[in-house]
């Protein structure tokens, strides 16, 4: 029989569904968010349970600039033995690492959240 896989929040991932809640509430949409929740417990974290490799390597992106090369070259040491990979669920980025039993979410970024607000550029002096 497998072993048990545990998922863990990270720090960072609770930081960014609070900024994902207050970017859903300012959006008027807070049963988004409310949905988010139920999602992540009822699907994202059995789902990585079952299946620890559901998502893509990270590692595994193409790399397009020297900045990001060296960002990675920094990064896969503090890594060691884990695993880290990204998963597209529903409207949001995941970023998460597994060391042995315990998967770690690491990141969670709505893709809205990315956009810019050209609007706020135009109002005011520029």
């Amino acid at each position: 029989m497998a072993k048990k896989i545990t998922v863990k929040l990270s720090a960072n991932f609770e930081c960014n569904l609070e900024a994902i809640e207050s970017f859903l509430v300012e959006a008027d949409a807070a049963q988004v968010y409310d949905r988010l929740l139920d999602d992540l417990a009822d699907a994202l974290i059995p789902n990585l349970e079952k299946f620890p490799a559901l998502g893509r390597l990270f590692f595994e992106r193409a790399v397009c600039s020297v900045e990001v090369t060296n960002a990675l070259a920094q990064l896969q040491p503090k890594l060691g033995a884990g695993e880290l990979r990204e998963y597209l669920f529903a409207n949001y980025l995941v970023l998460y690492v597994q060391f042995g039993e315990v998967i770690h979410l690491l990141s969670i970024k709505h893709h809205r959240q990315l956009s810019f607000n050209f609007e706020s550029l135009w109002t005011g002096n520029l």
